[in-house]
């Protein structure tokens, strides 16, 4: 899987192709790149919020049909790219950031101290101010530091770490394997406590400590993330979501077998789930949204949940 400076550079060089071929195919497109369907599709969904001016104007006019991909506003956006004094703040501003982060490759830090240099000559006096701005990224930054170091060093970890699936802080030590990244950075470890292969979520660990204990971690092979992060098996219990209008984002952002329209504008859900009762944060978060249907024990647990989180809130503010 590839990281997001990976999907920068290839989202870069796809414009310029896509600009050269009208009418592309997905499929013909994805093998020239060396990436999935499922990658390109994915690439095509951030494209359309690019383009020449952070203010909302002049974005890239892509879309496609599954089948071919077609580039509607190819000369509204072919115009040379001028910086106005606040584009050029945000993006050197954006770029000294990222060059200072930890476990970035030397390539790629290098490549980005010489585009700041080549911006800063662009901009003029308009870039002075951006030296007068800085940008950390303090907790997840030292997580990333501390996991690169285990990793570097061949060393176990532990973590303090939000389990969803739980519904609280859990401590444990792991092995890890590798960083990989889709939307947030994760950690594939092999987890001490439950003696399995486990995805961590940076942004929800709280405390990690590198050990002096060597990381041993079974010799398995690496999971095919190819198809996400979560791919539910075939003999995982099956769960059913109904969600209202305001909660079709589920079918986006959860792995389901099939998504049926109901007559309001919402769906019902049919998803796989290896550990059932880490969906009833999901059933909290919909609220009036959506409910858990089937099974019976886990839509009454999410009842249960509700009505606990109902009492902790003074009379008549609930």
């Amino acid at each position: 899987m590839s990281n997001a400076i990976d999907q920068t550079r290839r989202m870069l060089s796809l414009v310029t192709y896509l600009r050269e071929r009208p009418g592309a195919e997905v499929a013909e497109v994805a093998r020239a790149f060396g990436i999935t369907e499922r990658e390109l599709i994915g690439d095509l969904n951030v494209l359309p919020m690019c383009g020449t001016s952070f203010r909302g104007g002049d974005l890239l006019d892509i879309d496609t049909d599954g089948d071919r991909i077609w580039w509607h506003n190819v000369d509204d956006v072919a115009q040379p790219l001028r910086l106005a004094a606040d584009e050029a703040t945000a993006l050197l501003v954006a770029a000294r950031a990222v060059a200072g982060l930890p476990g970035l490759r030397r390539r790629d830090r290098e490549a980005l101290t010489r585009a700041v240099t080549k911006i800063e000559d662009a901009a003029g006096e308009s870039a002075e101010s951006s030296a007068r701005v800085g940008v950390t990224f303090e907790a997840e930054g030292q997580v990333f530091a501390d996991i690169d170091r285990a990793l570097t060093e061949g060393r176990r970890l532990w973590l303090r770490y939000w389990s969803h699936g739980r519904g609280g802080m859990t401590e444990r030590e792991v092995d890890p394997i590798r960083l990989v990244t889709e939307g947030h950075t994760y950690l594939e470890a092999w987890c001490r406590t439950s003696e399995d292969r486990r995805i961590f979520r940076l942004d929800r660990v709280a405390e990690i400590k590198v050990l002096d204990e060597p990381a041993d971690p079974p010799r398995i092979e690496p999971r095919d993330l190819s198809a996400g992060l979560v791919n539910p098996a075939a003999d995982d219990p099956e769960v059913i979501v109904e969600v209202g209008p305001g909660g079709r984002w589920v079918a986006e952002y959860y792995t389901h077998d099939k998504a049926e329209e109901l007559p309001d504008g919402g769906l019902r859900i049919t998803l796989r789930s290896a550990d059932p009762s880490g969906l009833r944060p999901l059933a909290l978060r919909l609220g009036r949204d959506g409910r858990i249907v089937s099974p019976p024990a886990l839509a009454e647990q999410a009842r249960e949940a509700a009505r606990a989180a109902l009492a902790g809130y003074p009379e008549g503010q609930a």
